[in-house]
């Protein structure tokens, strides 16, 4: 029997605070699978790294992966770990930033598409990046990193 072995994903929740409140970045996935999802399809720019890595370098490393943009600087607030439908555990912080969507430039994968055509196409790790404030960014989250806005909001309050 082969064990495998859990996969693990860190990344950086920048936020803002703005007279409506606090608002965050999310990323919506990109690629084929996702382009017509709304709900569910937005992450934190987060990406996987191996046992040897510390948790906190791969979080800085996919935010400039993901995004072609330095990690900000500033406090890093732990927002601890969730554990997504795949079982994929996913590590982040929180770190207050101003951040402009229109200066990412994301890092891209490639995968074939359509299924069984033989044609592999590369796509965009992330297809665009917003702003949202809590109550919309819990509609669109992947649902177990909604912890994190939990734990964001707890940390503001």
């Amino acid at each position: 029997m082969t064990v495998r072995a859990t996969k693990r994903s860190a990344g950086l929740l920048v936020f803002r605070r703005t007279g409506e409140g606090l608002e965050v970045l999310l990323g919506h996935m990109g690629g084929p699978l996702w382009a017509k999802k709304d709900a569910g399809a937005w992450t934190v720019p987060k990406g996987e790294y191996e046992a040897d890595e510390p948790a906190w370098d791969a979080a800085r490393r996919e935010f400039r992966e993901e995004l072609g943009l330095a990690p900000p600087d500033g406090e890093a607030v732990p927002l601890g770990e969730v554990v997504q439908k795949s079982g994929k555990i996913v590590t982040a912080w929180a770190v207050e930033s101003e951040v402009d969507p229109a200066a990412i430039e994301p890092g891209t994968f490639t995968m074939q598409w359509p299924p069984r055509s033989g044609r592999i196409q590369e796509f965009p790790e992330l297809d665009r990046v917003a702003w949202f404030g809590l109550g919309r960014a819990r509609e669109v989250i992947i649902t177990a990193q909604a912890a994190f806005l939990d734990r964001l909001a707890e940390h503001s309050a």
